[in-house]
């Protein structure tokens, strides 16, 4: 079916660990994105999510400005690597009930794999089997 890294988004929105809940929330929506890496010496640390925002920040009436990034992130992330087959990626995925898989390399951030990068793909090769079955049956 191929590789992770046929499908992953390159570009990745980090921010530090040491910026606040406020810094990220605005970074969210200046990118017009639903989640962030959060990263100690450009190594990924954890995400934070549009989620965790409105689970841990405004579900408790919390000042964002004051609170720090570790303590909304979800530090036990999931990853695979760029050569991972994307089956396993899915697998992984359905198995630990998460919409987004960090690609990692060597330690460092090289991607992300998100449901929607799935649904794309899916379909794409769903709509290209299905060319396939035309031609083949339009034959004499």
């Amino acid at each position: 079916m191929g590789q992770v890294r046929d499908i992953m988004e390159k570009n990745v929105i980090t921010i530090d660990q040491n910026k606040n809940a406020l810094d990220a929330a605005k970074l969210l929506d200046e990118k017009d994105i639903s989640f962030l890496v959060i990263t100690k010496d450009n190594h990924p640390i954890g995400i934070v999510s549009e989620r965790d925002f409105v689970r841990k920040v405004v579900a408790n009436d919390k000042t964002a400005s004051t609170m720090s990034l570790e303590s909304i992130m979800s530090k036990k992330f999931r990853w695979v690597t760029p050569d991972s087959q994307i089956e396993d990626a899915v697998q992984k995925m359905l198995n630990n009930n998460i919409r987004r898989l960090l690609v990692l390399e060597d330690e460092k951030i090289v991607g992300v794999i998100t449901q929607t990068d799935l649904a794309a793909f899916l379909r794409s090769k769903l709509l290209i089997n299905e060319t396939i079955d035309n031609i083949e049956s339009e034959k004499p």
